[in-house]
C-alpha cells in the first residue's frame, strides 16, 4: 500500500482540482440594511446542459471515517463540477488526483478545517466523501439530469492516508 500525508487545504494548493470555499476577507457587498455580508462567486461551477442537465442542490449524509483511511476507489464527474458544503462543521478528507490518459495519478490528500467546503472541477478524480471522526451532513451542488456523470476507478494497490 502506498501512503499519503495530509496537506494543508489552501486555495493555491487546491487550485488545479477546484476551489476552497470559505470566508476570507471582507464581504463583496453588504446587504439587508448592512446586517449581512455577501461573499460572491466562491466557486467555478460548471454544468453540462446537454440532455436536459442542470445545476441542483442535494443533501448528503455520510458515515464517519477515521485515520488511517484507505483510498481504494476514486471517481470523477465528466458532466459537471461538484461542491461540498458542510452543514455541521465536521472536517472531511479530500483526496484528489491528476488525470493521465484516463487514469488517476499523483494522488494528494487534504483535510478541511471548520468553515471550509470544496468545489471539485469537472473531470477531477477524487475520493469518496469521508467525514472524519463523526458523521457529516453536506449540501452538495452538482449536475442533476440524464447522461453518464460518474466514472469510477479502483486503485490497485490502494493508498492509505495517515496523519
Amino acid at each position: 500500500m502506498q501512503t499519503l500525508q495530509i496537506e494543508e487545504l489552501t486555495a493555491e494548493a487546491f487550485a488545479p482540482y477546484g476551489d476552497v470555499i470559505e470566508v476570507a476577507g471582507p464581504p463583496t457587498k453588504l446587504i439587508n440594511g448592512g446586517m449581512c455580508g455577501r461573499h460572491d462567486d466562491m466557486a467555478r461551477l460548471d454544468f453540462d446542459p446537454s440532455e436536459g442537465g442542470r445545476g441542483g442542490i442535494s443533501l448528503f449524509d455520510a458515515k464517519a471515517r477515521a485515520l488511517p483511511h484507505v483510498v481504494d476507489l476514486v471517481e470523477r464527474h465528466p458532466l459537471g463540477s461538484q461542491a461540498f458544503l458542510p452543514l455541521d462543521g465536521v472536517p472531511f478528507l479530500v483526496c484528489v488526483a491528476e488525470d493521465e490518459g484516463g487514469k488517476p495519478v499523483r494522488l494528494r490528500a487534504f483535510m478541511t478545517k471548520p468553515g471550509q467546503g470544496v468545489n471539485l472541477l469537472r473531470n477531477v478524480w477524487h475520493g469518496v466523501l469521508a467525514p472524519m471522526g463523526a458523521p457529516g451532513r453536506y449540501a452538495v451542488v452538482d449536475r442533476i439530469g440524464p447522461g453518464v456523470n460518474l466514472e469510477e476507478y479502483p486503485l490497485d494497490p490502494p493508498f492509505v492516508v495517515e496523519e
